[in-house]
């Protein structure tokens, strides 16, 4: 479903002619499903973190695609949480595996 999720974003982003920041951030995120995916298969890495990464990036989307229209105070939340979200990603990414 998300690589046809992915097809149909690349036939709108051929058909309109141009591409977006938005057309891209979400295609990073299709990306990042897919790699999930692989990873819980092959059992390589960890699979806990590619939901941190595709939270990162929904969060960045987020704030991209709203910040003009935002208040200030939550840019810097979401920021926060982007923060805190890369510390738990680095945490994990370091423990030994068993």
């Amino acid at each position: 479903m998300t690589l046809s999720a992915a097809a149909n974003e690349l036939f709108g982003v051929y058909q309109r002619g141009n591409v977006e920041l938005a057309d891209i951030l979400l295609l990073f995120l299709y990306t990042e499903v897919v790699a999930m995916v692989l990873v819980s298969y092959t059992g390589r890495g960890s699979p806990f973190v590619y939901p941190i990464f595709i939270a990162i990036t929904a969060i960045a989307r987020l704030i991209v695609l709203q910040g003009k229209e935002m208040n200030p105070q939550n840019i810097v939340f979401e920021a926060g949480a982007i923060v805190l979200l890369t510390i738990a990603a680095t945490v994990l990414m370091r423990l030994p595996r068993e």
